[in-house]
This record gives structure tokens, sequence and C-alpha cells, in this order.
């Protein structure tokens, strides 16, 4: 099977849900539409597709033209029952596909924050039998809506759509489940100028100890639903696949 990985930012990869995919048989072919690399015409030859975070705003149009493009992209494939899985950046990308509205959240979110798998959550084929409260890495200042008819999956207590899907096969996550402990790691200690931009020297300093000693605590946690939720993406991608070829 084939999966298009959508890159927003070159430093925000697709890690550890990347190694995942592949150990259960995926070849994944990566687009980074920002930095010169084009999306495909079209969704012929794969079977489903990631769209990665970034720090950019889902509706900037006019700074990141690709922006259209790939909800285009997006609609294609769910169209054509070709599973999806978004993160952070990405999973507002869905929610804009799917006619849903992308706003500045209330809350700036950063660190290892408690997330809630909802009662439909626990009874979704990705998320069913995880343990109900996670603490997964967090960083952004966007928030999506649910699409009409999405299902809210996951919750927290500053914001209040953390992952939806919308039909059977696609999935928006607010939370960065893909990044591997050193990604994490690399995250937390070299870009402290911009949670210090954004939050102010005192309150900064402040957001960023405290996500160490989140990372300590959690991280590994967090890896251990990379691995389930990414192995169970990629058995659904294999069953629709299946499903066409039959």
């Amino acid at each position: 099977m084939r999966v298009l990985v959508i890159q927003n930012e070159p430093t925000s990869h697709v890690s550890l849900l990347g190694e995942h995919l592949k150990a259960a048989g995926a070849e994944l072919v990566t687009t980074e539409p920002h930095h010169g690399v084009d999306l495909p015409d079209s969704t012929d030859g794969f079977d489903g597709a990631v769209v990665l975070g970034g720090p950019q705003h889902a509706h900037n149009d006019a700074d990141y033209p690709a922006f259209g493009p790939i909800c285009d992209l997006l609609g294609a494939f769910h169209d054509q029952g070709k599973p999806l899985l978004g993160l952070c950046l990405g999973g507002q990308l869905l929610a804009r596909t799917f006619g849903a509205r992308v706003r500045v959240n209330d809350f700036f979110e950063y660190g290892y924050l408690p997330i809630d798998i909802t009662a439909e959550g626990q009874q979704d084929k990705l998320l069913g039998g995880l343990s109900p409260r996670q603490h997964i890495l967090q960083w952004h200042e966007d928030t999506f809506g649910l699409p009409d008819g999405a299902v809210r999956l996951m919750t927290g207590a500053t914001t209040a759509n953390q992952a939806f899907r919308y039909g059977d096969t696609a999935y928006g996550f607010q939370c960065h489940f893909e990044v591997s402990l050193d990604h994490a790691t690399s995250w937390i200690e070299n870009f402290n100028h911009v949670i210090i931009g954004k939050l102010g020297e005192v309150e900064g300093r402040q957001a960023i100890d405290r996500a160490r000693a989140e990372f300590k605590r959690h991280a590994r946690d967090a890896n251990e639903f990379c691995r389930v939720v990414g192995g169970r993406w990629a058995e659904l991608v294999k069953a629709r696949r299946q499903a066409r070829a039959a």
C-alpha cells in the first residue's frame, strides 16, 4: 500500500508514526507543497494520506496558496473511500475540507496535556480499548470546529475538539501523537525562543520546564498510543485497499 504524506513544515515530519506505518507495509511518499515539492495531480496510486502539522493557520491561503489544493485533494481521497489521518494543522485542514471553521483558540496549548477519549471514541476502531485519559504532546494556538456529521473522539479541558472522525475513514487529531522521543526532545529543547516569544520570558520558561517534566512522565505512553493508533489506521488503509480490489 502507498500512503501520501503531506508535510507542511520541515521540522514537523512523519517521525515515529512513519516507522509504524512502514512496519505495517506502507510505502510512504512525502510531498512538501510549501517548500517546492508539488502535490500529486490526483489520488491515483495512493491508498491513503497523512497530513502533518506546522505553524501556519489553516485558512491563511494568502500566504500559503497550497492550502486550497491540499483540501481539494483531501476531499478527493475521502470521496474515494481512501483513509485520511490529520495531525494538528493536518487535523485543522481536514476540518476545513469538510466544512468546519478553524479559529484561534482561547488557550495556547503546549506540553503533554491531558485529553480524554469520549464515549463515542471508546467505541471507535482506532481508539477502542485504550486508556480513557491520555497525555500527548500539544503545540497549537488554533482549534477546529466539528464538521456536520462528524463524531468527537477526544476532548480536553481547554480545547473541546481534540479528535474527530468524519465518515468511516477520515480522522483528525489536534495533538502530535506522531513524534518520537528524539523528535519531541528536539522540539522542547531547540525551539524555546518560540515559546518565550509567544508567552513572554517568565511564563515561557515556566511552560518549558513544565513540558520537560511532562515529557519524562508521559512521552513513552504517548509513543505507545502512536503505535496502537498508527497500526490500526494502517489496517484500515489495507482493508479499504482490499475492498476496492475485490
